[in-house]
């Protein structure tokens, strides 16, 4: 080990131990006293109740944990947009399971909210996984609602997703145990089954208090849509339950006995730990973003027995392309080579940045990963594409629009980790969030944007001196630097994976442990969804 490896390791796991915290803090969601408040009405928490429900020592594979950090704090925040979402097994099978935090604001939903159970939702249906929506919920947070109720991505859409996941023969499961009401009461009643806690679990249209304001009728909460009143008298409800935990155990009873699922049957075989020491990537991806690396370092540290199994090593440098395994997974890796290169005509090539070569090998590589049916995982740490008279004149446009074609057209699931820069079209060629990853997740070293942080403050430097000397105003140095450190504080931290995963451009951000994890259940999703489209990229120019 080196001096060089120390720093890189000393500065990642610092990175680490920041997010462990921030976990930790997400975890508690409004806090302890709220949490003991839930305890005193004889209700579980969120977390609690999927801990009891999935399967004991199984994995689970959270969904947004970050969702909302630092938003809404003029409302006093919202951790994790109030709801607790993630991929677990109940019974040997694996769900979706998407849980109210009625600890935090009483599970009101917020913007933020309404956007990651979407997601949650979009993943079920993706990869045609059973739902388990556990209710409690207080509806809308009037304040916003503007930005919730009308819109196609808002409130009711999920309900649209409901009707739709039927229709698909998506199994739906839905608990309720706590409030639900208004519009939200048809998540759970459009479900294939609906329970609800007595005593705890209540849901009406409306609530008593705006019953006697709109119709004049006096009427207790229990009275108008309790456990009795909707198992008993209306059917709205299946069954109801003493506690929480005789719900979920229900739960249990239904995923024991569903039957068997069709597989899209991507390769597998037994798992093997990568030969190369997996701590030691931390050590391997150096503490600065502009320092070369060997990209194949960091895939030998994530791929079983340590064999990747390269496509045209010795061509398109600038991205690695090849095959391997990941927890007994067969998949195919795209990957942003950092080191600086030489090309074909003995020319050296910038790491990080996609030359018209790399793009022309990554198009072909994807298309042969459809044709045999083997999933896509793109690993970035891109700046972008070459820029500059050489490379227009080569035809990089064309050849980036072949790599963006073949992969936005890819009908085999596609996942993406992000390890260090994601900058302009750099991100969107290596998957991002705008071209359907079935999973996309950052380390605590990534960083997301139109460009870098250096880049941008110079470019917005400039536009703000010419604007306030074209007014007349006098700039002196010292003004243009405070701007600058202006701009730039700013700037970075909208770098930040954590103001990326706060708004779901990523599903969480990740110990680099945890890659192999995310991927294996990832693949392992994927593969309840037969693959019934025809890989076809359209017109492509040559």
């Amino acid at each position: 080990m080196d001096i060089e490896f120390n720093k890189n390791e000393d500065q990642n796991k610092q990175l680490l131990f920041q997010l462990r915290k921030k976990i930790e803090k997400v975890k508690l969601g409004g806090g302890e006293k709220r949490i003991a408040k839930e305890h005193e009405k004889g209700k579980l928490t969120a977390r609690e109740r999927i801990d009891y429900l999935r399967d004991t020592d199984s994995d689970f594979l959270e969904i947004g944990a970050l969702t909302a950090d630092g938003m809404y704090e003029e409302e006093g925040g919202c951790p994790s947009a109030g709801v607790v979402t993630g991929i677990g097994y109940v019974k040997g099978r694996m769900c979706m399971i998407v849980a109210n935090d009625a600890t935090v604001k009483a599970g009101a939903w917020f913007p933020m909210t309404a956007k990651k159970n979407l997601r949650a939702q979009e993943i079920a249906m993706e990869n045609r996984l059973p739902i388990i929506y556990l209710v409690d919920s207080a509806g809308v947070f009037l304040p916003m609602q503007n930005e919730i109720f009308p819109d196609k991505e808002h409130f009711g859409r999920q309900f649209r997703n409901n009707a739709k996941m039927s229709s698909m023969g998506i199994i739906q499961v839905a608990a309720i145990m706590g409030s639900c009401v208004a519009g939200g009461a048809y998540l759970p009643i459009m479900s294939d089954e609906a329970m609800i806690v007595d005593k705890t679990g209540s849901i009406f249209l409306a609530g008593s208090y705006l019953v006697k304001a709109a119709i004049g009728e006096s009427v207790d909460n229990e009275t108008l849509g309790g456990a009795t009143t909707h198992c008993e008298i209306s059917g709205v409800t299946d069954n109801k339950y003493d506690t929480d935990q005789e719900c979920l155990d229900a739960i249990r009873n239904i995923f024991d006995k569903i039957g068997a699922y069709e597989k899209a049957g991507f390769d597998r075989k037994e798992a093997a730990k990568p030969k190369k020491d997996e701590t030691e990537l931390y050590g391997v991806f150096p503490s600065d973003r502009v320092k070369p690396y060997d990209m194949r370092e960091i895939i030998e540290r994530l791929v079983d027995e340590s064999e990747f199994d390269e496509y045209k090593k010795d061509y398109g440098k600038t991205l690695l392309c090849g095959t391997a395994r990941i927890e007994g997974w067969a998949v195919g890796i795209i990957a942003n080579q950092r080191k600086i290169v030489k090309n074909k005509k003995g020319e050296m090539q910038m790491g990080g940045v996609i030359y018209s070569d790399s793009a022309d090998k990554a198009a072909r590589f994807i298309m042969n990963c459809n044709q045999r049916k083997i999933p896509l995982l793109f690993i970035q740490d891109v700046s972008g594409f070459m820029v500059g008279s050489k490379a227009e004149h080569g035809g990089i446009i064309k050849d980036g629009a072949k790599m963006v074609n073949a992969m936005a057209n890819s009908v085999v699931p596609k996942f993406t980790i992000v390890i260090g820069n994601s900058y302009g079209a750099g991100n969107y060629a290596m998957c991002g969030k705008a071209y359907d990853p079935r999973l996309i997740y950052s380390w605590p070293t990534a960083q997301m944007a139109v460009m870098s942080g250096a880049s941008a403050a110079k470019t917005l430097l400039q536009i703000k001196v010419a604007s306030l000397k074209k007014s007349g105003e006098t700039i002196t140095p010292e003004d243009e630097k405070k701007l600058l450190e202006e701009i730039t504080a700013k700037y970075n931290e909208e770098l930040s994976p954590y103001y990326a995963a706060s708004r779901l451009w990523v599903d969480g951000v990740i110990d680099p442990l945890e890659t192999r994890k995310v991927i294996s259940m990832g693949i392992e999703a994927a593969n309840h969804a037969p693959i019934t489209e025809k890989f076809n990229v359209g017109v492509i120019q040559t």
